[in-house]
């Protein structure tokens, strides 16, 4: 989703009924995007955040109209006009049900193979070729403006909305503005809301068509407000830069958000790759960046044994499923998509289902779908335990990023086991041992 990462089944490829799953932003289960504040579990969050606590929750909810009024100055500031403010904002209540959403995150929750299984697959691909084939002359007009691959546009449009058609019927406005006074992540959500009235008030998109995800994304391409105003271009010179229902302003608006931060031209997101056994998996870090001629004399090769078409190109390394599963180098586009999503699973995911419209075959290799998921909980607690043994984490919240493999490779290390950052339930173990 532009700008911010907003998920979910067991593994095995997606069913017709389990592929509804897909981003974050939009649950799984037809009818719960229409959920409101009654529907909350009334839960604590799995994250563990102190503004995720039930009573926490609870005590915003009942501070609402307040805190929407203090985000009054920050308004006037951004050109709100006190009239617009008062009456888009005068029947708002909090959307509790997304406090459970908040927290359930499978970008960052769920294993890759998983993840993979649910957004790349025939059905999915096949629906893709067809847009790419019946807008054509937009996704080619896009390139010639961005030099864009239009195939990554086409997925990010297939992995954020399956091309549309799960979009989320939440008001943006409610979202954001819910967000924005309660939870774990006010301060971003406050610009969020406040980009959400802006997008009224300049009359790009209607009221009743501003409706999204929990995390207050919408249009197929799941523009975030903020991101909309950075990004949104007026494709077809109609005046209006509307991301949900002009197809031109959609496709290019997507295209230029990629552009704009650092997509360059000619240029794939990277390849899948065969790691020796014995690598030093420390240089699995996003940080250690070679050419790949340096990384084949650390003996990778390419996946199928076909050549690397551009051998001076930089790359790093990542082998999300450890030493057991593929690896991938990565180029500098692969962060740039996930720019869009700060998730490498999300990005993978793109870069994956663009090579597949374009016509490329699956991953070569397997995944280990033998290893146990770990739950929620346990993530959470394996994070909290390499804290308790000296390692930086970041903010424990069960989201298994970057920060959290670098903290599992610097454990793997001090133990003697090869330091490839992968998560496993003997690894939990070893922790849970204290040895």
């Amino acid at each position: 989703m532009a700008g911010f990462v907003a998920l979910a089944a067991g593994a095995g490829p997606a069913s017709a009924a389990g592929d509804v799953e897909r981003t974050g932003t939009i649950p799984s289960r037809p009818g719960i995007e229409r959920s409101a504040g009654p529907d909350w579990s009334g839960e604590d969050g799995s994250s563990g955040h102190p503004l995720m606590t039930a009573a926490a929750i609870r005590a915003a909810a009942a501070d609402f109209p307040n805190c929407i009024e203090r985000l009054w100055p920050l308004a006037a500031r951004h050109r709100i006009s006190r009239a617009n403010f008062d009456r888009l904002t005068a029947k708002l209540t909090p959307d509790l049900r997304i406090m459970d959403l908040l927290d359930s995150q499978p970008e960052f929750t769920k294993a890759v193979w998983d993840y993979l299984d649910i957004l790349v697959n025939e059905r999915r691909i096949s629906r893709g070729r067809d847009m790419l084939a019946k807008y054509s002359a937009q996704f080619a007009a896009a390139e010639r403006a961005y030099g864009v691959d239009r195939h990554i546009i086409a997925a990010i449009w297939g992995v954020e909305t399956d091309y549309g058609a799960l979009a989320g019927d939440r008001p943006v406005l409610r979202s954001t503005a819910t967000l924005a006074c309660v939870g774990r992540r006010q301060r971003y959500f406050r610009d969020e809301f406040i980009a959400a009235l802006d997008i009224i008030e300049r009359g790009d998109v209607r009221p009743d068509r501003l409706v999204g995800s929990w995390a207050g994304a919408f249009g197929p391409t799941q523009f975030m407000p903020t991101a909309f105003k950075r990004y949104a271009v007026d494709g077809d010179n109609d005046g209006r830069r509307d991301v949900i229902d002009s197809m031109p302003d959609l496709i290019a608006s997507t295209a230029n958000n990629l552009k704009k931060t650092g997509w360059q031209d000619g240029e794939t997101w990277g390849y899948e790759v065969v790691v020796p056994a014995n690598l030093d998996f420390m240089l699995a870090d996003r940080h250690q960046v070679m050419t790949i001629r340096e990384w084949e004399r650390h003996g990778i090769v390419r996946a199928g044994g076909q050549p690397f078409p551009r051998p001076g190109d930089r790359a790093f390394l990542l082998v999300p499923a450890g030493v057991q599963g593929p690896g991938f180098l990565m180029l500098p586009n692969f962060k740039v998509i996930m720019r869009y999503n700060p998730s490498e699973s999300y990005a993978l995911a793109i870069g994956h289902l663009a090579d597949r419209l374009r016509g490329a075959g699956p991953f070569v290799q397997d995944w280990p779908r033998y290893e146990r998921v770990l739950t929620r909980a346990e993530r959470l607690e394996l994070q909290q335990l390499l804290e308790r043994h000296g390692h930086d984490v970041g903010e424990p919240d069960g989201r298994l990023g970057a920060k959290t493999r670098e903290a599992l490779r610097d454990f793997q290390a001090r133990i003697g086991r090869v330091p490839d950052g992968f998560a496993s339930a003997g690894l939990l173990e070893r922790l849970r041992s204290g040895r």
